[in-house]
């Protein structure tokens, strides 16, 4: 079979494999609830769903110019782009086109693990632009000294929970400590967790299983939020999960945002139970320590970025660092088919 014929077969089977029929009835149906009175009411909502349309959007546009590259014959250009493009079929999980919410987690290690956790946190927020995926800061509590102990962010686009769902689980960093005079070897941890946005409500809460606070946020949004207590804790009460939520202006949109959540952790939690054994959701969660990490970053005394699961390597570890993470990313999802 000819070059041509080859990348020919491929186009159509990754056409069918994306299930571009499906994609234009979405994009149909969005377009046509955009239209409707009342859509911007709940302005977060509205733009959380224009990102989508503009990703189902841009998909098709992706397949359209497969084709014409294909008509025009410009091969090389075509096998570069399908070579991109064929990731996404290997997304075919139940989750894998909704949302995600990704928590970073400082683990061993002090303030050095603190200041690991907002590196994390600046690497992914620079990926998210790179992929021009919108997100949004929902809670974050920053360390005492440097560096933060946690934050949780909702991420919005196409493909986003198959994307991020491997990330989950223990990122090592192996550096020369900044926090000493003596610029000591020092190896710190951080915990990524990883859930899926649940659009239709999977698990049933009455108002009485949930116990609910507010408080005066210590997060961005301004000297407003400050003043009155806009920011809202929840905690489910039979099983003890607690979910904060400190981002937006109006404790009633916080408290809708802390619920989906909510949500989405107790979803979790159930199907944990289910597939105990398969851990492929989220990763497990586990201690963040030495043993259980999934991917290291070390800075001295070389460098090299590793996944411990695809054995994807790459000693550009600035580049990572950086919000350069396609390359690990792509292969970790290959591999996990």
């Amino acid at each position: 079979m000819s070059n041509g014929q080859d990348l020919k077969k491929r186009v159509e089977n990754f056409k069918g494999k994306l299930n571009l029929n499906k994609l234009k009835k979405e994009i149909e149906a969005l377009e046509a609830e955009s239209g409707k009175p009342g859509f911007w009411q709940d302005h977060q909502a509205a733009s959380a769903k224009m990102q989508k349309l503009a990703s189902f959007q841009k998909e098709v546009e992706e397949v359209e110019n497969l084709n014409r590259l294909l008509k025009e014959g410009k091969e090389d250009e075509l096998e570069k782009k399908l070579d991109q493009l064929e990731v996404k079929t290997y997304l075919s999980g139940k989750y894998d086109r909704a949302d995600a919410i990704l928590s970073i987690h400082a683990g061993q290690g002090g303030v050095e693990a603190m200041d690991w956790a907002e590196m994390l946190e600046r690497m992914y927020l620079k990926y998210f632009d790179k992929r021009s995926w919108q997100y949004e800061i929902v809670d974050l509590t920053p360390g005492e000294e440097a560096g933060i102990k946690s934050v949780t962010m909702k991420v919005a686009g196409a493909f986003v929970y198959g994307y991020l769902k491997h990330e989950a689980g223990t990122h090592r960093l192996v550096r020369q400590s900044p926090f000493n005079a003596d610029h000591l070897r020092q190896t710190s941890f951080a915990l990524i967790e990883v859930l899926p946005v649940l659009e239709k409500i999977k698990v049933k809460l009455r108002d009485d299983d949930v116990e609910m606070q507010t408080f005066r946020s210590s997060g961005p949004g301004g000297q407003y939020v400050n003043k009155v207590a806009t920011a809202v804790r929840l905690k489910h009460k039979s099983t003890g999960l607690v979910v904060t939520c400190q981002s937006q202006r109006h404790q009633e949109q916080n408290r809708k945002t802390a619920m989906q959540i909510l949500q989405s952790k107790l979803w979790e939690k159930e199907e944990k139970k289910r597939e105990e054994e398969k851990q492929k959701l989220k990763g497990g969660r586990k201690k963040a320590a030495w043993g259980t990490q999934i991917r290291s970053y070390v800075l001295h005394p070389y460098k090299m970025v590793k996944d411990l699961r695809s054995g994807y390597e790459t000693a550009n570890a600035e580049a990572v660092l950086d919000g350069d993470l396609d390359g690990l990313v792509e292969a970790e999802v290959r591999s996990m088919v």
